[in-house]
């Protein structure tokens, strides 16, 4: 596999400014424009998997830490949807050459249906060629965790300022901020209509415990004016990363 070009962009100012590391391979439009998930890095299964298919196709592909992630500066803690909303918007206008397929993983699929929304006003139209959606943690701050937390932990939150949370994926816990859970209200799309303007693929594992499919039902309910294909994995899990699932998104993508 050919190397990435590795490259960086500065995005805020004063104290909220950081260094967002971004690997960027060239290719044929559509490109590959890579979301990832909460607490994960572009280098993960199915980052590197779609960067390998751009790379034996002739694909432009780009992926990009937020920042508190992966090779990116910045601290986690510091972290909300919108401060990677920024960031995610920032990497695709500076970087993004003719349009775009863009994939993204749990919160990586929330981030890319902001994403959408926001390039309407500011970009050319058909920047964005489709949406392929993992597991998509939408409005996840809210529905999917502060929802379903106890009143102890809520409590927490609200006067300590965080909540250390148990991760299934990784030995150290995620730092779950007050911030983040307020700062996410601002972003929240299920309580009414979805339009991106262009065809989206959800990929929902059926065995998923962290965004349940019924999560998925209810966002493609909402996105009554463009074409969408849910398909239900029936013994997937969150991460859809087994070797048939890597086939499944790279088949969802090429579709395009």
């Amino acid at each position: 596999m050919s190397d990435c070009c590795l490259k960086s962009i500065d995005v805020g100012t004063g104290k909220a400014a950081r260094r967002i590391a971004v690997r960027i391979r060239d290719g044929a439009a559509p490109g590959v424009f890579w979301l990832g998930g909460f607490k994960s890095d572009m280098q993960g299964t199915k980052a590197v998997a779609l960067d390998r298919w751009a790379d034996a196709n002739g694909r432009a592909c780009i992926r990009f830490d937020y920042s508190g992630h992966g090779e990116s500066g910045g601290d986690f803690a510091d972290g909300t949807i919108g401060r990677w909303l920024e960031e995610s918007v920032a990497v695709f206008e500076s970087f993004a050459r003719g349009p775009q397929v863009v994939v993204g993983s749990s919160m990586g699929g929330w981030l890319a249906l902001l994403l959408a929304r926001e390039l309407k006003s500011r970009a050319p139209a058909g920047s964005i060629a489709g949406l392929v959606l993992i597991a998509p943690a939408v409005d996840f701050t809210e529905e999917l965790m502060w929802k379903r937390f106890s009143p102890e932990i809520k409590r927490q939150i609200e006067t300590t300022g965080a909540w250390e949370r148990p991760s299934e994926y990784s030995e150290a816990p995620y730092m779950i901020t007050r911030g983040l859970i307020e700062e996410g209200r601002k972003h929240l799309l299920l309580g009414g209509l979805i339009e991106t303007s262009c065809p989206v693929c959800i990929l929902q594992g059926a065995q998923d415990p962290d965004v349940p499919w019924q999560h998925a039902m209810d966002l493609s309910s909402r996105l009554v004016r463009d074409d969408v294909v849910l398909t239900l994995v029936k013994d997937g899990d969150h991460r859809l990363s087994r070797p048939e699932d890597i086939e499944r998104l790279i088949a969802a993508v090429a579709g395009f």
